[in-house]
């Protein structure tokens, strides 16, 4: 069995930037797309972000397009979210998830593995 476990969650200022990061222990997802998904109050779970198995295949939700960047350390069983230029309407917990497939992950990622999810709150 798979645990994720991630990191680097925080309270930070408009405009400014957070690394998340995701370790995989138990067993070795090199095999595994990985993706982020994010939860604000009140809101449905919505995905972020997902890298396949390669690494070259990257989907970004339009909402972060172009300020997130989701870095897979191929053989270390670790991705990370890096994210610039944050804004209130980031805020949320941030879920680390893997999935068989990235475009499972895209869809929804309903037979995926989950972390526990890191918080994340952005003032303005």
């Amino acid at each position: 069995q798979v645990t994720l476990a991630e990191s680097g969650g925080g309270s930070v200022q408009d405009g400014e930037s957070l690394r998340l990061s995701c370790v995989a222990s138990g067993r070795a997802f090199g095999n595994y797309a990985m993706g982020w998904f994010r939860q604000a109050p009140g809101k449905e779970r919505e995905f972020v972000a997902a890298v396949s198995v390669s690494g070259f295949g990257i989907y970004y939700a339009d909402s972060v397009e172009g300020r997130f960047t989701i870095i897979r350390e191929i053989g270390k069983d670790t991705v990370h979210l890096q994210m610039n230029n944050l804004t209130s309407d980031d805020t949320g917990v941030y879920y680390c998830v893997i999935d068989q497939a990235v475009t499972a992950i895209v869809e929804g990622a309903q037979e995926g593995n989950w972390g526990p999810g890191t918080q994340v709150i952005v003032s303005s």
